[in-house]
Formats: C-alpha cells, structure tokens, sequence
C-alpha cells in the first residue's frame, strides 16, 4: 500500500486528518486522485446535491482605517471613488433585490472612521424595511470589532445589538490568512487572527451562525494554509457554528501586492477546495466562490470536493476592484446550467441550507 493509499484509507474510515498530512497532500502533485477522494468525501455528506441562493451583495463603502496591502476596494475619505452609501439607498437596492427572487442580503463595508454605531443599526433597519423576509447576512468580524470600539460594548452586547437591529448571520470575511508574521505583512492595520477566532466564537455563542474564509495565494506557505484551517477546525469542534468554508484566491490587480507575487492558478484552487474538504470533517460546506475562481474553475471544482456555488450576487465590487474578470452577478438560470453540466443536482438554499421550493 502508497502512502496515499494508506491516507485515503484512513480519511475513508473517519480517521482525521493531522496537519502534516494535510501539508503532504498539498505538496503531492496527485491533483486528481486528491480531488476523487474529496469528491467521496463530500458526496457521503451531501449526495450529487450543489447548493446555491439568490442573493445580493451590498458594499455599503468603500472608505476604511486599514491599508491592506492585498486589498484593492478600500479608499480615503474624500478620495476619488470614495463613497458611503446612505440608508435609503441600501433600502432600495435589498427591495430591488427582494423583487427578484432574493432571500438574502449579504452587506459588508470599510471600517468608515466617522460613523456612529447608531449609522450601523440603521442599515440594518434598512433592509429589514425592504422586507423582513429577507435574511440578513452583515459584518465581517473586523467590523464587528470596530463596532465594538466605537460603541464601547462589548463583543458580545454589540453583537446582541446588532441582532436585535436585524442581523441573522455572519459572513466569514476578514479572517485572511491566521499566520501572525504573513498577516503583519499582508494587513497590519486589521485585527488578529486569535481576535477573529474570539469574535466568532462569540458570535455563536449568541445563536448566530457564520462562515470562515481563508485567503490564499499570495505570501502564504501551504503550512500557513493548514495551520490556519486547523484552528477553524479546533473553534468548530466547540462551537458548531460556522455552516461553509470559503477559499478566496487573492486577485492580485490595484493591490500593494502586485502580480509577481501572486502564485495562484486554476490547479491550486482545485488542490485547495480538495484538502479542505479531506481536512474540515466538522464543517458541512465547502463553497467555490465562482466570483474569485472564475465560473469554468468553479464548475470543475464540484467534482472536487465542494457542495456550495455561493449566489447570484448581483453587484459584486471588492474582487473587482482587484481585477477579477468574472461576471459582477450570475442568474439563477445559468448557475442552475452551471451545476447541470458539471452532473450534480442544484438545490436552492436559503441562509441557513434550508431548501427553497419555488412555483
């Protein structure tokens, strides 16, 4: 028996993957035979079905306190491109997108350094008015902290807050890469990754569910990559509360970072969707954000490992910003298409994997 024979027969039995042999099959080159035990893996918990929702992105600014070096969105007050959007436009945009079929807001911005915690509960009010029915996904835990900051509460009492304004769940930004001398070098402006770790912790403590995102493909080690999936994997064991893991390759355009120093392709995206499903036994979901990963390298990676195509978006603005040459929206129909032709079955899911049935 290979050593890759003695792994896939260990990960076929429920063994759990240790940081080594995660680090080891990054390193193989057994793109295919990686993706085919993910591809297992992942249909045990979740048959042929691929899920996707309807759903819209709102980036509500682009003006921020941090400098990420990787980061292409973020602009100076008063700079060129710079922009706050105000309640009622954020209002009209979620009933825009309520008419069209969507079932969730996801809203994420900068860390504005003039507005009020008051201005954040707002929004939230904003959206809720377009319509209740609408599920409220907002605030990465970088904002979340800055909220806390500015309000002068707590963790978890803005997080309460918040909830009380609207908020249903978090989505799994800011988290980057967790490796502390990559992540001075890559956003020293932005919070921890043990800070991050303790905001979602705390989020779940609270009932409310998040996802978990991991940067990847820029200064990172592959040893980086796992280390950071290792302590998703160890705050899941005690909380249960993160529903998806999204990889995100970094776009490398407009950012501080710059394309020579970018190393991610097609066969990395695939590698890391596959290892990611063999090492995050905990988590139900493993997302290819077809945004970042462009739709064909999306498409192919439901054969490797992952169950989720994230949504329709609509108005996507932070990957392109940074270059991504993928649509700023998908419709329902063609992401249906999509997962027609790569053989799954598309099932619309609500925020929290509940299938939606329309007439």
């Amino acid at each position: 028996m290979t050593d890759f024979e003695a792994i896939a027969a260990g990960v076929l039995a429920g063994e759990r993957l240790s940081e080594a042999v995660a680090v080891t099959l990054f390193e193989s080159g057994r793109l295919a035979e990686v993706g085919e035990l993910a591809a297992l893996v992942n249909e045990r918990r979740n048959g042929r079905r691929v899920f996707f929702n309807v759903n819209r992105h709102i980036n509500y600014t682009n003006i921020c306190l941090n400098r990420c070096r990787f980061c292409a969105f973020r602009r100076d007050p008063g700079g060129p491109g710079a922009y706050l959007l105000s309640p009622g436009e954020i209002r009209a945009a979620a009933a825009e997108a309520f008419s069209q079929g969507a079932t969730e807001i996801h809203m994420v911005g900068g860390l504005h350094p003039d507005l009020p915690f008051k201005a954040y509960l707002e929004m939230l009010g904003a959206v809720k008015s377009a319509s209740p029915a609408l599920h409220l996904k907002a605030f990465t835990a970088v904002e979340i902290d800055h909220l806390s900051r500015i309000s002068g509460l707590t963790i978890r009492e803005t997080l309460l807050k918040l909830r009380e304004a609207g908020l249903d769940s978090l989505p799994g930004g800011g988290a980057e890469i967790f490796a502390e001398p990559v992540r001075t070098e890559l956003c020293a402006d932005k919070i921890s990754g043990k800070r991050w770790l303790e905001v979602m912790e705390e989020a779940h403590s609270c009932g409310l569910r998040s996802n978990a995102t991991m940067l990847f493909g820029h200064m990172e080690s592959l040893s980086d990559r796992v280390a950071h999936m290792a302590l998703l994997r160890e705050l899941q064991d005690r909380t249960g509360g993160f529903q998806a893991f999204v990889p995100l390759r970094f776009q490398p355009g407009n950012t501080a970072i710059g394309p020579d120093e970018a190393r991610c392709g097609g066969a990395d995206d695939l590698m890391t969707i596959a290892v990611s499903r063999l090492f995050l036994d905990n988590f139900p979901h493993i997302k290819a954000y077809w945004v970042l990963m462009g739709e064909g390298i999306a498409q192919v990676a439901l054969n490797f490992g992952a169950d989720d195509l994230d949504g329709t978006v609509v108005d996507e603005r932070i990957g392109h910003e940074a270059g991504a040459d993928s649509p700023r929206g998908m419709p329902r129909g063609e992401i249906v298409r999509l997962i027609r032709k790569a053989g799954r079955e598309p099932v619309e899911r609500d925020s929290l994997y509940r299938e939606v049935q329309r007439s």
